[in-house]
């Protein structure tokens, strides 16, 4: 019998979901799919173990819950190890989605003294013999990986727990969780992440790390004492998420061009900037592979690492052990870089150090909290650093926003023959667009592939500040952030509202999206 590599157009057995637990699928290599009667059932096999594992599995199948035995064939089908445990991993996740099913059968007298801990790698997909609260927790974790949320929220209100998640930067309500169990679902997340389920009148910090599949995700969890007893957030970071490169990003021909040719230098110092979750890291990680070869020595600090690169040398902040980005610096200096990446300047005995570095022949990138991209030039004045340091060794400021992108699917033209409103005239046209081109351009509607939201994923919004003579006389002049983006503007630059629009008349995103991270 010829061996299968595919096993993704065979329906799995409900009865081996339903009787053999995931962990045993996994240790013995074997997967159940339904033949053509009722009672037959295809066993995929991918060694001799399988075929003497056989008789056991079949027995267990053939077991009813009261006892009895129904009649069922067991045959054997090989297939590749690999072809299995996708099979397992896709079989599995699609039975795990009951979450409000499992808070629907809570019961409180069942819940109590069960808060045992997690080992070192909790599998989601493995709920098989668990309690009820841990079950429960597990759910929420692997809804919210599957449905590709950044964020969970468990928020205490006087009657009740709610658990939101932020999925493409947008909060949604997603399950309602009853008081009385509060305690037990927050010790829980809490135990997850080895936090003191004693102390509720502290904040504090867990990390955790967890399986879905073959999948791996870290969690990092913060609770903060409230009014109606503490509130959890879980931020989930997918390492097995795919990376993406500098041309994914959505960066437009005109910045794209110049930062590439930017990042080539082999010294200097590039600002990435924006709030948290503008999609900074991504930038910075899709600048850092443009450039990975074996003739560099990369290195990276950053709080937290958040994706593994390959060739790059990583290291991870921890300020309890002393381990600063400032700290972190020195000993990078040490190791003969080429290219630093420093994942924050949060004070300016590291913003000297990146500067240092970067005018003694290295390629130093690292990011800021500002809002624009000329904000960045004036808050390295504001921490103190000379105009003459900041003039010598800035590169180029470039700023970003994360807005969502229209679901392919569904996404329709406007309706309406309105021109859409608030659009400065003056901003159109230095975008080549008069008011007639945001006519009939797209709006959400909804769908399945969406979750109704009528967006899917999310794409980014730059402004690149190129730093030239100009720029640099503004600086060494101590001028404000607003002469600094005019000279910008004279000199190329689009603003971040530029791009919004254009990626509007593009259909990519709507004007909604755009206002909602940035000032027409």
């Amino acid at each position: 019998m010829p061996v299968s590599e595919d096993l993704s157009k065979l329906q799995p057995s409900e009865i081996f979901l339903s009787r053999i637990p995931i962990a045993h699928a996994r240790e013995h290599g074997v997967m159940g799919f339904r033949g053509k009667q009722d009672d037959d059932v295809w066993l995929a096999i991918d060694s001799m173990a399988g075929y003497e594992h056989l008789d056991i599995i079949a027995r267990a199948l053939a077991q009813r819950p009261d006892g009895e035995l129904r009649p069922l064939r067991v045959r054997p089908l090989p297939a590749t190890t690999t072809a299995i445990a996708r099979a397992i991993n896709a079989a599995y996740s699609d039975q795990s989605s009951r979450t409000q099913s499992v808070i629907d059968s809570l019961d409180r007298d069942e819940l109590l003294g069960q808060l045992a801990g997690l080992g070192p790698k909790e599998d989601l997909l493995d709920t098989e013999g668990r309690a009820p609260i841990i079950r429960l927790v597990n759910h929420i974790l692997f809804d919210a990986v599957k449905s590709g949320a950044s964020d969970v929220h468990i928020q205490p209100y006087e009657d009740r727990l709610m658990v939101r998640k932020r999925i493409d930067g947008v909060l949604f309500d997603t399950f309602e969780i009853p008081k009385s169990v509060q305690e037990e679902v927050l010790s829980r997340v809490k135990v997850l992440g080895k936090m003191n389920i004693a102390e509720k009148r502290l904040p504090q910090d867990g990390r955790a790390t967890v399986q879905l599949g073959d999948r791996t995700v870290d969690l990092r969890i913060a609770s903060l004492p409230t009014s109606h007893n503490e509130r959890i957030v879980i931020r989930l970071l997918d390492k097995s998420a795919r990376l993406y490169t500098l041309a994914e990003l959505g960066m437009p021909a005109h910045d794209f061009g110049r930062f590439a040719s930017l990042i080539a230098r082999d010294h200097g110092l590039i600002l990435v900037t924006g709030p948290t979750g503008s999609g900074k890291s991504t930038t910075l990680y899709g600048a850092l592979q443009e450039l990975d070869s074996e003739e560099l020595n990369i290195l990276t600090l950053e709080d937290p690492i958040e994706y593994q690169l390959d060739g790059i040398s990583q290291t991870q902040i921890n300020e309890k052990k002393g381990m600063t980005f400032a700290s972190g610096m020195r000993s990078v200096l040490r190791q003969d870089p080429d290219i630093i990446m420093v994942g924050e300047i949060r004070d300016a005995e590291t913003a000297i150090m990146a500067i240092q570095a970067s005018l003694t022949g290295h390629l130093v990138f690292s990011t800021l909290h500002t809002n624009d991209a000329a904000s960045a030039v004036t808050r390295l004045l504001d921490l103190g650093i000379e105009p003459y340091l900041v003039s010598s060794s800035l590169v180029a400021s470039l700023a970003q926003r994360l807005v969502r992108k229209l679901c392919v699917d569904c996404k329709r033209p406007r309706r309406s023959s309105e021109v859409l409103p608030d659009v400065p005239p003056l901003l159109l046209e230095s975008h080549g667009l008069g008011r007639s081109d945001l006519v009939g351009v797209f709006e959400p509607v909804g769908c399945d592939a969406c979750r109704g939201t009528g967006f899917r994923g999310r794409v980014g919004l730059f402004e690149l500040l190129v730093i030239d003579d100009t720029c640099r006389e503004l600086v060494q002049s101590r001028a404000n952030a607003s002469a600094i983006r005019e000279a910008g503007l004279q000199s190329g630059m689009h603003l971040l509202s530029m791009d919004g629009l254009l990626k509007v008349h593009q259909g990519i995103t709507t004007l909604d999206e755009v206002l909602r991270v940035t000032t027409l």
